[in-house]
C-alpha cells in the first residue's frame, strides 16, 4: 500500500492504517529506535507510542512524506525515552554521536536561530557532499548507527569511517560559519 493510501486511512480514522504502517515501516522504526535504545521492551514501548502519536496527529497533520515524518517521530520518541532512562547516567552510543554533532551545530534553544532554517542549511550542505560521505553522515547522525555497523555496511575500516565523519563535521561547521552561524 502506498503512503497516500495509508494517510487516507488515518484521515478516515480506519484502524487498518496502523496495521498498514506497521507492515510497511515497522522494521525501519525498530531499526531507528534500536540504535538509540538498548532494551527490547523500551524499543517496543517507543514504537507503540509512535503509532498512538501518529493516530492522534493525522489529521490535522498532513505529512508530505510519510516515511520522513514517521522516522522523525520515532527518533524523537526514542531520544525522549533514552533521556528518561538515563537521567542519572549517560553511556549510550547515541549520546556519543549527538555529542560529536554538537561540536559543529549551534543549539537553537540558546541562540536566535530558527531550527527549520538550520535544518535546511544542513540539508543543502549534505547535497554538496559526495554520495558516500553524505550516506555515512546520515547513517551516523540520523539513523544512529555505530562506527562498526557503518564500516561493515560500506565495506570500510572503522578508522576511515571516523575520519570521513570528522572531515564532514569540519566542513559542515565551516559551511555554517559562512552562512552566519558562528558556534564554538
Amino acid at each position: 500500500m502506498n503512503d497516500e493510501s495509508i494517510i487516507e486511512l488515518f484521515r478516515n480514522r480506519d484502524e487498518q492504517a496502523i496495521e498498514e504502517l506497521k507492515l510497511k515501516y515497522g522494521r525501519l522504526c525498530f531499526h531507528i529506535a534500536g540504535n538509540i535504545l538498548s532494551q527490547r521492551e523500551d524499543i517496543e514501548e517507543c514504537i507503540n507510542s509512535v503509532y498512538y502519536d501518529i493516530w492522534n496527529r493525522i489529521p490535522p497533520d498532513e505529512p508530505n512524506d510519510l516515511r520522513i515524518y514517521l522516522c522523525r517521530i520515532v527518533k524523537n520518541k526514542a531520544i525522549d525515552k533514552l533521556k528518561y532512562n538515563s537521567a542519572i547516567k549517560r553511556n549510550s552510543q547515541f549520546s556519543v554521536s549527538l555529542d560529536e554533532l554538537a561540536e559543529c551545530i549551534p543549539d537553537t534553544r540558546q541562540e536566535d536561530i530558527s531550527a527549520q532554517k538550520l535544518a535546511k542549511l544542513i540539508s543543502l550542505f549534505l547535497r554538496t557532499q559526495d554520495e558516500r560521505h553524505r550516506k555515512i553522515f546520515i547513517r551516523r547522525y540520523w539513523y544512529g548507527d555505530n562506527l562498526s555497523k557503518i564500516a561493515e555496511f560500506f565495506d570500510m575500516n572503522e578508522k576511515t569511517v571516523a575520519t570521513y565523519l570528522f572531515r564532514t563535521r569540519k566542513k559542515l561547521k565551516d559551511y555554517l560559519r559562512k552562512e552566519g552561524y558562528y558556534y564554538e
